[in-house]
């Protein structure tokens, strides 16, 4: 009998057409930031119905949003621990001081709540994590940003594509940020976009993602660029390539393949699970949500490391999602409240394959081999 392959985490799906696209690219000899970013950038303002911004990284994205909305020194962002450490980095890059909240446990987001026992006159923004594709109180949370008047950015990376309330998430709110990377919903090997409606926001993103070269994006688009240029504010190196883009553009494409098989496997395993007494399944819609990880909790389970090499010795990669960040080193601070939620749900995590090349079968041997070692 041959032997089961290694059923992996998470992986880049790629085609022929998106390898074609990328040698079309390089035939042409332009690789950094010109016309096929331009129409990347083009077919996603039709997808989310408002303009996008390319970057290199969805964490240059959460940056740029938050320096376009005047976040810096001093200021005060609030965040969930439970995230990927790139929401606190985008923070923290400006001077401005991540303030680590406790967590909904039924949607593993923001709690509102506890993010309000930490507003101080500092706090400027809240940034909302939309984990595994879901939103959480979106409608609460943005009217609790508004009653403190904060600015509220979408740390989107893992809800390409979810549709809340019958809208796309991007296609309305403040700032919405989307990463591409090699295994997200649909990737340009790395980068990100930026969507929003405030054209001051945008605009600062354009130059600053360029350096802070006033108004050089047009002269990219067109292989060109500003020999003679002014700079009045912060800049990076943060443009999305032409490679990248070309990349992009294929994939989007394909998103509704992608995201019909990421939603029918997150089905599959809810079905498995349901009614386990040590495995509980995040409350998700997946006729609204695209789950960009599908994640569980394992309850009476205390040594979750040597469930996780089980799994392995049986070919099943698994992942974390996330060590929270209150608990870093560089995040630490002995003044902060207690996240009671967040510390006593994170040991219960477990992250099991899931992308768009994943098979049913595949499904089928996690959840059996998960629910034979439990």
């Amino acid at each position: 009998m041959k032997a089961r392959s290694t059923i992996r985490l998470s992986k880049s799906c790629l085609g022929h057409e998106e390898k074609r696209a990328v040698m079309g690219v390089l035939d042409r000899e332009f690789l950094g930031m010109g016309s096929e970013v331009q129409k990347f950038e083009s077919e996603l303002s039709q997808f989310f119905g408002r303009e996008a911004v390319c970057v290199s990284t969805g964490t240059a994205a959460l940056q740029l949003a938050l320096q376009g909305c005047g976040i810096g020194i001093g200021d005060e962002v609030l965040v969930q621990s439970l995230t990927y450490v790139a929401s606190f980095q985008a923070v923290s890059s400006l001077g401005a001081t991540p303030i680590a909240c406790d967590i909904n446990p039924a949607t593993l987001t923001i709690d509102w709540r506890d993010a309000e026992k930490r507003l101080t006159n500092k706090t400027k923004a809240i940034m909302l994590v939309h984990y595994s594709g879901g939103v959480g109180e979106l409608d609460e949370l943005y009217a609790f940003a508004q009653k403190y008047k904060l600015r509220v950015i979408e740390d989107a990376a893992h809800a390409f594509g979810t549709v809340y309330r019958g809208r796309r998430v991007g296609s309305f709110g403040d700032i919405t940020c989307f990463s591409f990377d090699g295994i997200k919903n649909i990737t340009s090997g790395e980068g990100g976009c930026l969507v929003a409606n405030d054209q001051g926001v945008l605009r600062s993103v354009r130059d600053a993602r360029l350096l802070g070269v006033k108004n050089d994006t047009e002269k990219r688009y067109k292989s060109d660029r500003s020999w003679q240029f002014d700079v009045s504010s912060q800049g990076w190196r943060y443009h999305m390539s032409n490679i990248m883009a070309a990349i992009g553009i294929e994939q989007l494409k394909r998103f509704d393949e992608f995201a019909g098989i990421r939603r029918r496997r997150a089905k599959l395993y809810d079905t498995f699970f349901k009614g386990h007494q040590k495995i509980v399944t995040l409350d998700h819609n997946y006729e609204e949500i695209v789950p960009h990880i599908y994640v569980v909790r394992l309850t009476g389970c205390p040594d979750r490391t040597q469930i996780q090499r089980k799994l392995l010795d049986n070919g099943i990669q698994t992942g974390i999602h996330y060590q929270p960040n209150h608990l870093l080193s560089y995040y630490r601070r002995q003044d902060i409240d207690p996240l009671p939620i967040t510390e006593t749900i994170y040991p219960q995590l477990l992250t099991l394959p899931l992308h768009a090349e994943l098979l049913e079968d595949d499904v089928n041997y996690v959840a059996s081999v998960l629910r034979e070692i439990l």
